[in-house]
């Protein structure tokens, strides 16, 4: 039997909503959420948010980045350039994904002097990671203390409204009409996290391109029973 020829997806990429209208509030974000709105009252130059892949971690940053002025430094700049240079790009900054080069020695050097360098001049550093601090196996004990002395906030695993509303949020930036009955058939049925929520509408807008097919609650059984 010839099987259908199907349509190759390419991988262009959903754009995801990053403004502050965009970001969606539970009991599962409050904590982070509260800290970002209480800035510039924050009692050390550093906040941390840490949680699970895919909670909005980067999307919070974002927010807090506009609010601030902030620059962003990617977090392997921390092996490449000295905590001044960096410190130069602007006021206030954000280093988003930080968990690669903790217990590196030479990352952990530059942030510790960009820390000190913030605490002096009375500038602040927003930085996230999905380990706590408590928990991270930093190289330098001098970071250690500090990273677990800065105020941090954990973004916890979602909530029933919470997903709902993100599994909604991520079918709209891919324009894709989620309807009530679409998003109660999957909720019951599907992993409760933030990163399955968002392979769920990878594969079903995947799926849906493949095979030519409207996304409906019958292809989303489909890629439910494939993932």
């Amino acid at each position: 039997m010839i099987k259908p020829l199907q349509q190759i997806p390419f991988d262009w990429g959903a754009r995801s909503a990053q403004g502050r209208e965009d970001f969606l509030i539970g009991p599962a974000n409050r904590d982070a959420v509260a800290w970002i709105d209480r800035w510039p009252d924050w009692p050390a130059p550093c906040l941390i948010i840490h949680g699970p892949a895919a909670c909005g971690k980067s999307h919070l940053a974002a927010v807090w980045a506009e609010q601030a002025q902030a620059v962003s430094i990617k977090a392997e700049a921390l092996m490449l350039g000295s905590a001044e240079i960096l410190a130069d790009a602007s006021h206030h900054a954000v280093i988003d994904g930080l968990d690669p080069w903790i217990g590196t020695a030479e990352a952990e050097t530059t942030l510790f002097h960009l820390y000190n360098l913030f605490r002096e001049e009375k500038r602040s550093l927003l930085l996230t990671m999905r380990m706590s601090p408590t928990q991270a196996p930093f190289a330098l004990p001098d970071l250690a203390s500090r990273m677990r002395a800065a105020p941090a906030a954990q973004i916890q695993p979602p909530d029933d409204d919470l997903l709902s509303s993100l599994l909604v949020k991520l079918f709209h930036d891919r324009q894709i009409e989620a309807t009530p009955d679409m998003i109660r058939y999957v909720l019951p049925r599907m992993e409760r996290s933030f990163v399955a929520a968002h392979h769920l509408i990878d594969a079903a807008d995947r799926m849906a391109l493949a095979q030519k097919r409207p996304v409906s609650i019958t292809l989303l059984r489909d890629v439910l029973a494939r993932i």
